[in-house]
């Protein structure tokens, strides 16, 4: 868990708007503004202020207890938001690239950084927020990546956007998505399939899946680096 915390601070320390990144972790660990406010005992405005950039940046003593709170409210929880970060990442990495974002962003504004057309769930994209995506090549992870490592995909947090490359139809990789919550009671904000030409192509099943887990469901044909390139300026 130190590392944990060294690398949290760090990001939040290292970043060109700390109070965003604050806000991005304090999210993430699913927090309200107030709780943290009571477990820290300050007033729910000066999170707000903080989160805000109305106040100067923070010093590392603040940021230590930030922390050291976000982990400890966790660890009340049960510790599911920590087990998750503290995963490694690394024996799958061929078949997916993960990127993280320094604060959220709306589904509506990803789908337009990526050229997307949204075709399952349209109206929950503008509430929807994500914190990072990950590429993923669809043969590799459905034949070679088990069920019970699909958390890896989720990067640090399931508040991400899962990007399917070279996809037919959509029709398997919706699925594993469905199977994947089973075996990690995880899911993602958005889906996106990237490969199909026309969206009307996209196989009905894949759609029902998507509408039944109301996930938003992306179609691009984008250039993988153009979809990369347009995504740079968020990322950690």
């Amino acid at each position: 868990m130190e590392k944990l915390a060294v690398t949290i601070a760090g990001e939040i320390t290292l970043s060109k708007d700390p109070g965003g990144s604050m806000k991005k972790w304090r999210e993430i660990f699913g927090i309200s503004q107030t709780e943290l406010a009571e477990f820290l005992k300050v007033s729910s405005s000066t999170i707000s202020d903080y989160e805000g950039g109305r106040r100067k940046s923070p010093g590392i003593g603040v940021i230590n207890r930030l922390v050291t709170s976000l982990l400890e409210v966790d660890r009340n929880r049960g510790g599911k938001i920590v087990k998750q970060l503290e995963k490694d990442f690394g024996p799958s990495e061929e078949a997916f690239d993960i990127h993280e974002f320094a604060s959220a962003i709306t589904g509506k504004d990803f789908a337009e950084k990526i050229g997307a057309i949204c075709i399952a769930n349209p109206g929950r994209l503008k509430d929807t927020l994500i914190y990072g995506y990950t590429l993923i090549d669809s043969l590799k992870v459905i034949i070679d990546v088990p069920v019970h490592e699909y958390m890896q995909l989720y990067g640090r947090t399931p508040d991400r956007a899962l990007i399917f490359q070279k996809v037919e139809n959509g029709r398997s990789p919706l699925i594993a998505v469905k199977i994947g919550r089973f075996s990690t009671d995880m899911k993602p904000s958005i889906v996106v399939l990237h490969g199909p030409k026309e969206p009307d192509k996209v196989d009905a099943v894949a759609i029902k899946i998507a509408e039944s887990e109301k996930i938003p469901l992306l179609v691009t044909s984008e250039l993988v680096e153009k979809i990369k390139e347009a995504l740079k300026k968020f990322e950690v």
